[in-house]
C-alpha cells in the first residue's frame, strides 16, 4: 500500500506517495542466492548449501513459516527491513566509528592567505548550512527522481531530514539513533572544535540568529579561548574514537558527574560539529587529505579535535585542508552529495557585509569537564587504539586520466557496470579468485528506503576476468567482448533487482531477524559457512558520483579487506582505495596498479572491437546473442554512496 511520504510544503498543492519496500519471493532468493555463491566457493561445500537451502526453501518448511511472518510484519509496518537494517548495518557494530562506519568528503584543497581567512571560510560555511537547514526544516528542498534506466521515480527524502538533527549515542551492545525533533529550539547551536576543546555557539542570541559576521566574530573568540594553555581541557573527543562498546563504558563513568553530563547533553543536541584544524604538518595531496578527514592523523595530529558520533561534522584546517566527516546510519552518500554540493556551490558566493553591534555578542561557551586518573586511564587507551588505527590503514587515492565516464558511454555501456568489472579483473589479477563483493545500491523509490546490495562478483564477471587473464592467449577478442557484454548485463539486470526491492541480502536478512523475533533457533542457512563468508564483503564498492570538485572515501569493512569508493568524471574517472597494512593479503598500491592495467585492457578490447577487421561482424553476432534484441544497456540507475 503506497504511504504519502511527507506533507507538501507550504504554498505548494502537490504530495507525493511511495510504495513499500517489497518482500521478494522466496523461491527467487534462494535460486539468486545459490547463483550468487557457486563459482565463490569449493565443490564440495557448495553441495552442502544447496541441500541447506533446498531443505529450508520446500514446501511446508521454515522458509515457508518465516517469509510468513515477514509478509505479516510488511503489511503492518511502514518499511519491513529498516530497522533489521539500521541495527545490523550500524547499530549492533562494534568497531570504532572512524575508518571502520565513517565516510568522509574530501573538499578541493583551499589556499587560505592567513589563520583569518580559514575562520572566514569557516563562518562562510556555517551560513550555508543554517540556510540549507532552513530548507529542509520548510521542507522546501525539491524533490529527487531517479536517474538512468529507470528513471523518473520521485525518491524518499527522509534521510535529507536527518542530517542535522540526529546523533548516535553509544551503547554496550547496541547504539541508539537519537532523533532530535525538527526546528526544536535545543538545536539551536553548533559545537567548534579546536586545539582539542569543545566551544558552544548559540546561532540565536536574544532571539535573533547571528548572521556571517556575527559568526565569525563568535570563531575569532574561540580561537583565542583555546589558546589559553591554563583552562585546556583534557582531550574529551578521543573517546568518541573508540570502540563503541568501550565508549559506552567509558560515557557511563562521565555521566556519573553532572559537569560531565551537562557538557555532552550540550554536544548530543547540537546542529553540527565544525572543527577548526590547526596545519597539519603533512604535504598536502588528495591521499593525505583523505586520511586527515577519515582519523585526522590520530592523537598527535587533529584526531581528538574531533566528536565523531554527530553526523555531520565540517572539517576547515589552517592549511586548507577541508571536508566533511559523516556518521553513515543517518543517511547515504547520495543525500551527504547533495548537501555538499549546495554548500560548496554557496561557498562562492558573496558574502554578507560588515555586522552590527558585534560588541553586544555573549562570549562562547567552552564545554568543562570533571577527569579523574580512572578517566585518565580511558583516555589513554583511546588515544593508543586511534593510534593503531592511524598505523594500519593503507589508502590510495588515484586519478585515472586515460580516459573517463564518456568513452564508455561512447561504447554504450553503463559507466558503473563497466567499473564494476573492472574492479572484479583487478582482484582477480592481484589475488586468481573472486571473493564476496558490496556494492551499494539505493532504495529510495520506496517509503524509508534505504540501501540494498549488488553482488558484483557475477559468474559472468569471472568469465570475463578469466578470458583476460587465464585464457587471454586461447581466446578471441570477440569472445573476450562477448563475455565483457555478458558480464556488463549481469551486473545490470543485479543492479535493477536490488534497486526495485528484489535484491537477496535484505530478504535473507528479514528471515534470519524475524526468525529470532518468534524465538527460533537460528535456521541451519544462516549458520552455514557459506551464507557466513558471503557476508564477509572482502570488496567493498560505491560509486559516489560528485558535480563539483571533491571525492568520498571509506575504510575497508573487514581486516583483510578492500574499500574503494569511486567518482567517475567525464575525462578520468577517480578511485579512492584503502586496505589494511597488517593484512598480507592486501596493498592498496598494488590493486590500483591492476586496476590501472585491467581498465586500459578493457579499453584496447572495446577499440579493436569497434575497428571494420575481419573478426568485427563475428563480435556483433556474439554480443548481439548474448544480449537479445534491443537489450544493450545504455546507462545505470542512481546508486547512493557506502
Amino acid at each position: 500500500m503506497p504511504i504519502l511520504e511527507r506533507e507538501p510544503p507550504k504554498g505548494r498543492r502537490e504530495s507525493y506517495v511511495l510504495p513499500k519496500v517489497p518482500v521478494p519471493p522466496l523461491k527467487q532468493t534462494l535460486d539468486m542466492y545459490l547463483t550468487s555463491i557457486k563459482h565463490l566457493v569449493k565443490e564440495e561445500q557448495y553441495r552442502k548449501t544447496k541441500s541447506i537451502v533446498e531443505k529450508f526453501g520446500e514446501p511446508g518448511g521454515t522458509g515457508e513459516l518465516l517469509q510468513k511472518k515477514l509478509l505479516e510484519k510488511s503489511d503492518n509496518t511502514h518499511n519491513w527491513v529498516y530497522d533489521y537494517w539500521l541495527d545490523d548495518m550500524y547499530l549492533n557494530q562494534r568497531l570504532a566509528l572512524p575508518v571502520n562506519s565513517n565516510p568522509a568528503m574530501v573538499f578541493p584543497k583551499q589556499d587560505f592567505r592567513d589563520h583569518k581567512d580559514s575562520l572566514r571560510f569557516a563562518a562562510h560555511l556555517i551560513t550555508g548550512v543554517l540556510e540549507y537547514k532552513e530548507r529542509i526544516d520548510t521542507r522546501a528542498l525539491p524533490v529527487d527522481y531517479s536517474r538512468g534506466r529507470l528513471a523518473g521515480t520521485p525518491l524518499c527524502m527522509k534521510q535529507y531530514y536527518r542530517l542535522f538533527n540526529t546523533y548516535r549515542l553509544p551503547g554496550l551492545k547496541r547504539d541508539t539513533l537519537v532523533i532530535h525533533e525538527a526546528g526544536s529550539t535545543e538545536q539551536e547551536h553548533i559545537i567548534v572544535a579546536c586545539k582539542n576543546q569543545f566551544f558552544v555557539l548559540d546561532l540565536v542570541v536574544k532571539e535573533k540568529k547571528l548572521n556571517e559576521m556575527h559568526i565569525l566574530t563568535q570563531l575569532e573568540k574561540i580561537v583565542k579561548m583555546a589558546e589559553n594553555t591554563e583552562e585546556r581541557q583534557p582531550s574529551f573527543g578521543l573517546l568518541t574514537s573508540d570502540g563503541r562498546t568501550e565508549w559506552a563504558q567509558a560515557r557511563d563513568v562521565l555521566i556519573t558527574d553532572s559537569v560531565n553530563r551537562e557538557s555532552l547533553a550540550v554536544i548530543e543536541k547540537c546542529l553540527c560539529v565544525v572543527c577548526l584544524d590547526d596545519t597539519s604538518g603533512v604535504e598536502v595531496g588528495d591521499t593525505s587529505r583523505a586520511l586527515l578527514m577519515l582519523h585526522g592523523g590520530g592523537h598527535e595530529k587533529m584526531g581528538a579535535n574531533r566528536w565523531y558520533d554527530k553526523p555531520m561534522q565540517f572539517v576547515v584546517g589552517e592549511d586548507g585542508v577541508c571536508g566533511t566527516v559523516c556518521e553513515h546510519s543517518p543517511f547515504e552518500g547520495i543525500v551527504l552529495v547533495a548537501c555538499t554540493e549546495y554548500l560548496m556551490k554557496f561557498m562562492k558566493s558573496l558574502q554578507d557585509g560588515e555586522a552590527t553591534n558585534v560588541s553586544e555578542l555573549p562570549t562562547p561557551r567552552r564545554l568543562l569537564w570533571k577527569t579523574t586518573p580512572d578517566i585518565q586511564d580511558l583516555l589513554k587507551a583511546s588515544a593508543e587504539r586511534l593510534q593503531r588505527l592511524v598505523r594500519e590503514l593503507d589508502m590510495d587515492v588515484h586519478k585515472f586520466e586515460v580516459y573517463g565516464k564518456e568513452f564508455i558511454k561512447k561504447q554504450k555501456m553503463s559507466p558503473d557496470a563497466y567499473i564494476q568489472v573492472a574492479l572484479q579483473l583487478a582482484f582477480y589479477r592481484c589475488n586468481g579468485r573472486l571473493v564476496s563483493t558490496y556494492e551499494s545500491a539505493s532504495i529510495r523509490r520506496f517509503h524509508e528506503g534505504r540501501v540494498d546490495n549488488i553482488r558484483s562478483a557475477t559468474p559472468e564477471a569471472l568469465a570475463f576476468v578469466k578470458a583476460m587473464t587465464d585464457e587471454k592467449t586461447s581466446l578471441s577478442d570477440s569472445e573476450k567482448m562477448k563475455r565483457l557484454w555478458d558480464a556488463i548485463n549481469a551486473q545490470t539486470n543485479s543492479t535493477i533487482a536490488a534497486i526495485t526491492g528484489m535484491g537477496i541480502d535484505n530478504h535473507l536478512l528479514g528471515l534470519r531477524e524475524i526468525s529470532q523475533d518468534i524465538h527460533m533457533e537460528v535456521p541451519e542457512i544462516f549458520t552455514d559457512e557459506t551464507y557466513v563468508a558471503s557476508n564477509q564483503f572482502i570488496l567493498s564498492t560505491s560509486q559516489v558520483p560528485t558535480t563539483v570538485e571533491m571525492f568520498c572515501c571509506y575504510g575497508p569493512v573487514v581486516p583483510n579487506g578492500y574499500g574503494c569508493c569511486y567518482n567517475p568524471q567525464a575525462d578520468h574517472l577517480l578511485f579512492s582505495v584503502t586496505s589494511f597494512n597488517g593484512s598480507t593479503e592486501t596493498s592498496s598500491a598494488v590493486f590500483i596498479e591492476a586496476l590501472d592495467e585491467g581498465l586500459v585492457e578493457m579499453r584496447d578490447l572495446c577499440e579493436k572491437s569497434n575497428k571494420p577487421q575481419s573478426d568485427t561482424a563475428a563480435a556483433s553476432k556474439a554480443v548481439e546473442k548474448s544480449q537479445g534484441a534491443g537489450s544493450k544497456p545504455l546507462s545505470t540507475p542512481q546508486k547512493t554512496g557506502k
